[in-house]
């Protein structure tokens, strides 16, 4: 059986979307899904139970991700184990490629190449999203797809998920380049904010969890792997990037400068898009 855990706060109008495929195109006991409904006040848990017994509800009065997923680790008692954003979508022949390739025992951890749905996106988005298609990071599965798996031994490589703004990049932290694959020919799809506005929120939240990780756990930098800044300098040579550069740069300096100041001042609050769901619910609900 292949585990999967799917931490969700309020994620009701994308949930069906997410476990759609995976209740109706797995054969019989073939994927276990725990989803976490933390700090819910909406509908996630009743939408979540519709699905059968493929799918184990679980609720937690703690609105908290990492406690989330801790809580679906202590539920899970096999491997591989996929961890899973609740507003992504990833097809079940995808969910098998990650497991098998965990199987093959080279690597601990894996992940999807992230698609990106820039569907109902503005022009702003698009162009900030076109200059990332080109960079490094957006090749990065564990921390961009909003999907990753570990074998047993690469559970093991970490205790408990610290309570952490970016879960994902500390997993991927966790292991060396050579340990860790972005699968080519898996995909999983993310929705991204609709307005810059929710762009540079969502930007400013991974600032924010980047600093963290760099200050608590500066042990962990020796893992991060290629950076953007010689790509993203080397596109400055193509006229034609410059209006998509321009946006790029302006929307990572203004979340660099709020993530900046919200450090500076210790007031914390979760940015989370609400517009890639609002935007979609409709499609996603069956």
């Amino acid at each position: 059986m292949i585990s999967i855990v799917v931490p969700a706060h309020n994620e009701s109008s994308v949930i069906a979307r997410t476990l759609n495929p995976w209740v109706t195109n797995s054969a019989s006991g073939e994927i276990g899904v725990v989803v976490v409904c933390n700090g819910c006040v909406d509908d996630t848990a009743n939408v979540a139970r519709r699905f059968g017994p493929t799918v184990h509800v679980v609720e937690s009065d703690i609105a908290s991700k990492t406690d989330a997923l801790n809580l679906g680790d202590q539920i899970s008692g096999v491997f591989p184990r996929i961890y899973a954003d609740a507003d992504i979508v990833i097809t079940v022949d995808a969910i098998r490629a990650l497991a098998r390739r965990l199987g093959q025992g080279d690597v601990l951890a894996v992940a999807p190449t992230p698609h990106i749905n820039l569907t109902g996106c503005s022009w702003l988005v698009r162009k900030y999203y076109g200059i990332r298609s080109r960079l490094p990071s957006s090749r990065e599965g564990i921390g961009g797809s909003g999907v990753y798996a570990l074998s047993e031994a690469g559970r093991r490589r970490f205790g408990q998920f610290p309570h952490v703004i970016a879960d994902d990049t500390y997993v991927r932290l966790q292991f060396k380049p050579e340990e860790r694959e972005t699968l080519p020919y898996a995909r999983s799809t993310v929705f991204p904010p609709r307005t810059v506005l929710q762009l540079i929120a969502v930007r400013t939240r991974a600032y924010r969890g980047t600093s963290e990780l760099a200050r608590r756990f500066p042990e962990l930098r020796v893992n991060r792997g290629e950076g953007n800044n010689r790509t993203l300098i080397a596109l400055f040579k193509k006229p034609h990037l410059w209006p998509g550069l321009l946006i790029y740069c302006a929307v990572n300096i203004a979340a660099r400068c709020r993530a900046t100041v919200g450090l500076r001042s210790g007031v914390h609050r979760w940015q989370r898009d609400e517009t890639s769901r609002t935007a979609l619910s409709a499609d996603s609900l069956k």
